[in-house]
């Protein structure tokens, strides 16, 4: 499906999520209302934006899809491998659980992330009726937090991995994502020498393929139809916030997921 818009809002859907009983946009930084540097349809709430243009920018995001506010489900992402099952949406004044993955079968709840280089990773069981969204950075990455996902799902809803659909979507690609002997010490030790396909020496610096990492791990769990929407998000900042490329001073883009009802 590629790239649409709708109401001023552009956004990004896969393909092989069509057919599927599911919404999900990926939404880029544009039709916003935030400033410089946050422009312009930023949802992170802690990078220094004014706080009521982020409310106002997830206002406008959901009025835009004819979603109810108040069925949004978010949490505080923390780089970890904690993975939350939800049958509630969070209170607007409730405080955001700290998770990097979020899952559910109610088609009344609304999942809602931010990214900016990280990789989101969505997930579609279109037998059990089940969603989730994935925030994997490279500590995610190298702790499995796509596999505990699908674990998740099959513990929650009953869902068996080779029926699920993933797609990982615009995030950091392996030519901008230049790291330190730290990362790869992490892999190795948390993956084994298998992970060094990851990573690609040049010129005395280390980049890491974060797309080809959660496709294996992804593959690992059981789960065969995975589509990368191959876009990065360094090389293209006319549509996405990127941490990297921006060096910190930047907003963050949203994921949204609603499965439908039976």
């Amino acid at each position: 499906m590629g790239f649409t818009e709708k109401n001023g809002l552009r956004y990004f859907q896969f393909e092989s999520f069509q057919n599927l009983p599911v919404f999900h946009a990926i939404l880029t930084r544009r039709g916003g209302v935030s400033q410089a540097p946050f422009d312009s349809l930023n949802t992170g709430g802690t990078v220094g934006d004014d706080p009521q243009a982020v409310l106002t920018n997830h206002e406008r995001i959901y009025d835009a899809f004819g979603f109810d506010f108040g069925s949004r489900f978010d949490v505080w992402q923390v780089h970890g491998d904690r993975i939350i099952c939800t049958k509630l949406p969070r209170g607007r004044h409730e405080p955001h659980p700290k998770a990097d993955g979020i899952l559910t079968d109610k088609p009344d709840i609304t999942l809602f992330m931010r990214f900016a280089d990280c990789v989101p990773i969505l997930l579609v069981d279109p037998v059990q009726h089940a969603i989730g969204i994935v925030h994997a950075g490279w500590q995610g990455t190298y702790q499995r937090i796509a596999q505990r996902a699908v674990e998740k799902m099959a513990a929650c809803f009953g869902s068996r991995p080779e029926m699920l659909f993933a797609g990982i979507g615009p995030s950091i690609c392996a030519d901008c994502y230049e790291v330190g002997d730290e990362v790869l010490d992490a892999f190795v030790s948390h993956i084994g020498d298998d992970a060094l396909r990851y990573f690609d020496d040049r010129d005395s610096r280390l980049y890491l393929d974060l797309w080809l990492a959660n496709r294996d791990i992804l593959e690992g769990a059981g789960v065969t139809q995975i589509e990368t929407a191959g876009l990065c998000t360094a090389c293209h900042l006319e549509d996405w916030y990127s941490h990297r490329a921006e060096h910190g001073k930047t907003g963050r883009f949203a994921v949204m997921m609603s499965i439908e009802d039976n």
